[in-house]
């Protein structure tokens, strides 16, 4: 129902970011609190593959916020 009320608003792109980027936020604790268990039982490659899993989760909230940092917000303001 939101959706639709702001279908094609600056504000629903906004919106959609922040929830993104909260999933990120959430998967990027997850995966470094999952990698420092993972280092502290000598679980080294499995530490391994969580620290690839969490450089790309961090990558990918560095993504989302530059894109809400030169476009969602830029639009939301010549709204």
């Amino acid at each position: 129902e939101v959706m639709k009320e702001y279908k094609g608003s600056p504000a629903l792109d906004a919106g959609l970011l922040a929830a993104a980027q909260a999933v990120e936020h959430y998967e990027i604790s997850r995966y470094g609190t999952l990698r420092t268990w993972a280092e502290e039982l000598g679980l080294n490659d499995a530490a391994s593959l969580l620290q690839e899993t969490l450089d790309e989760e961090k990558a990918t909230d560095q993504a989302l916020t530059e894109i809400a940092e030169t476009v969602v917000n830029q639009e939301g303001e010549d709204a």
